[in-house]
């Protein structure tokens, strides 16, 4: 007989799930480090050290320009004079150099940079000696840069005592201005030349007193001639008009009528009969100004003598037991 054997079957292996989307992997962790202090930056470098930065520095004004400072010498060859004594007891030749030297650049000119449109003139010594004459201006023999100014120790002690002191600043002052001014490249008339340096005399409030306004003649007689016809120039056609007129001078030579035309638009001779116009205005002004103070000093005088016969009258004494008696005739 046969026996069946019955067996079990083995149950099978249960598949593994499907999941709905691909596992992704777990990252793995980034290695920690210890964090770094930030740096500082130039400008904050810059700051701690006490440097200010570009911005601030830039921000920071300019200094202004100047004027060229020519060395100043002296050169006196006779201490025995008696000019020597009067001026070195009333003038300071330092201060009265230096003075006259910033009066002739400030009238003239205007400082730049560059100060191109300014003369060279590296050096100005005065030379104090007996001569005829008042002063004169030359350059050096060595240099035309080098300028001297030849003062006269004869004229100097001729000076009145009150007058000594600004009539030697005065002079110094006008010589000065031949050292920085223009000439037309050595063609423009010497009584311009010389009209303009007593213009700055003038602007310097050094003119002595026996300068006066004329007319008549010619505009270019120079020196305070042609000094207050500058003058009248200045406050007629605006202020910085002799600047102009030296500027026009720098660099070509001098043609009259094309000169003044381009500057002020009229000719020299236009110009000069609206200046003389004007002094006959001011004389009449001031004629009929002494007139009124004339007039005004009668009055007055006569007021004061008919006050006075009032008050003559008013302290008129009564004489004693004299009575106003009715007149005989009376009715």
């Amino acid at each position: 007989m046969t026996r069946t054997v019955r067996t079990t079957p083995k149950p099978l292996p249960t598949p593994l799930a499907m999941s709905a989307a691909p596992i992704e992997p777990t990252p793995s962790p980034l290695p920690i480090h210890p964090k770094a202090e930030a740096r500082p930056s130039k400008e904050e470098e810059r700051k701690k050290d006490g440097v200010k930065d570009n911005t601030e520095l830039n921000s920071r004004p300019h200094p202004k320009p100047r004027f060229p400072t020519p060395k100043l010498r002296l050169s006196s060859l006779d201490l025995d004079h008696p000019g020597s004594n009067v001026f070195f007891s009333t003038t300071n030749p330092f201060k009265a150099l230096s003075e006259a030297v910033d009066a002739v650049l400030s009238i003239l000119y205007q400082p730049t940079k560059t100060n191109e449109h300014i003369p060279a003139c590296r050096s100005v010594t005065l030379f104090l000696h007996a001569m005829g004459g008042v002063a004169y201006t030359m350059g050096s023999d060595l240099d035309g840069d080098h300028k001297e100014i030849h003062f006269s120790l004869d004229y100097i002690n001729g000076i009145p005592s009150a007058r000594q002191k600004d009539e030697v600043q005065g002079v110094l002052v006008h010589e000065m201005v031949h050292c920085w001014q223009w000439n037309a490249v050595g063609t423009a008339p010497g009584g311009l030349i010389e009209g303009i340096a007593d213009f700055v005399r003038l602007k310097a409030d050094l003119s002595p007193p026996h300068w006066k306004k004329e007319g008549g003649g010619q505009w270019d007689a120079g020196y305070q001639h042609t000094g207050y016809f500058l003058e009248w120039i200045e406050r007629s056609c605006g202020d910085g008009s002799v600047r102009k007129i030296n500027h026009a001078l720098k660099d070509k030579q001098y043609e009259e009528d094309d000169f003044w035309e381009q500057l002020f638009g009229k000719k020299i001779s236009l110009l000069w009969k609206e200046y003389e116009g004007s002094l006959d205005e001011e004389q009449e002004s001031t004629d009929e100004t002494e007139k009124k103070v004339e007039k005004s000093t009668k009055t007055h005088e006569n007021d004061r003598n008919d006050d006075a016969e009032t008050n003559g009258r008013a302290r008129k004494k009564v004489v004693p037991g004299e009575t106003n008696k009715p007149n005989d005739n009376s009715t």
